[in-house]
C-alpha cells in the first residue's frame, strides 16, 4: 500500500479473499474461494487481468490463511483465516478511498460495504465517516464544475445535474448508515 493507505488493485483482491473467509463460518476450498473472488470482482468492475493477476496462494505463503488437507489431497484443501489474516483484513478495510466515482474506488466501496459489519463498532463508524467525507468532496467538486460551466452545452450540464443527484443520494445514504 502507499503511505496514504490507498488500496491498490492487488490489495482489493486480498481484501475480497480475506473478507470472504472472514464471512464464512467454515473453511472454503481454494477453488471455491478463487471462484467467489473472481465472481465478485468481475461483477463490480468487469473482467480484469489486473484484478486476477495476484495468486491467492500468496495468502498462504504469507501466513494469512491456513490450509487443512486432512480431508484429502491439495485439490480438496480447505482454507481458513489465521489471526494474522484477520489483522490484515482489518488493516485493508481501513484503506483509503480517493473518490467514489472511479472503477477502483467503486470496488473498494463495494468491498467495504460487503464486509463493514465484520468490523468493531468504532472502526465501522470511522470508515463510514471517511466515506461520507470522500463523497462530500466529490459532491463539492462536481458542484463547482457545474457552476463553472452553467452556460455550456445542455448535454454537459444535464450530465452534471445527474452526477450531483447521484452524489447527493450517496451522501444521504451514507448518512443513514451512521444513524
Amino acid at each position: 500500500m502507499y503511505s496514504d493507505k490507498t488500496l491498490l488493485p492487488k490489495e482489493c483482491l486480498r481484501l475480497c479473499a480475506l473478507g470472504t473467509l472472514a464471512l464464512s463460518e467454515k473453511p472454503i476450498s481454494y477453488g471455491d474461494l478463487a471462484n467467489e473472488v473472481r465472481h465478485f470482482m468481475s461483477h463490480i468492475m468487469g473482467p480484469s487481468l489486473d484484478m486476477m493477476g495476484s495468486s491467492l496462494q500468496l495468502l498462504k505463503l504469507e501466513g494469512l490463511v491456513k490450509e487443512d488437507t486432512s480431508s484429502g489431497g491439495l485439490s480438496d484443501a480447505q482454507l481458513s483465516l489465521t489471526d494474522a489474516g484477520h489483522k490484515k483484513f482489518i488493516e485493508l478495510m481501513q484503506g483509503n478511498v480517493r473518490d467514489t466515482s472511479g472503477e477502483l474506488s467503486r470496488l473498494i466501496m463495494a468491498l467495504k460495504m460487503r464486509f463493514l459489519h465484520l468490523l468493531d463498532h468504532d472502526i465501522r463508524t470511522e470508515q463510514i465517516e471517511i466515506l461520507q467525507d470522500v463523497c462530500e468532496l466529490d459532491l463539492e467538486r462536481v458542484l463547482a464544475l457545474r457552476d463553472e460551466h452553467a452556460n455550456e452545452a445542455e448535454n454537459f450540464t444535464s450530465w452534471l445535474e445527474m452526477e450531483v443527484k447521484r452524489l447527493e443520494q450517496k451522501r444521504d445514504w451514507l448518512k443513514s448508515l451512521s444513524a
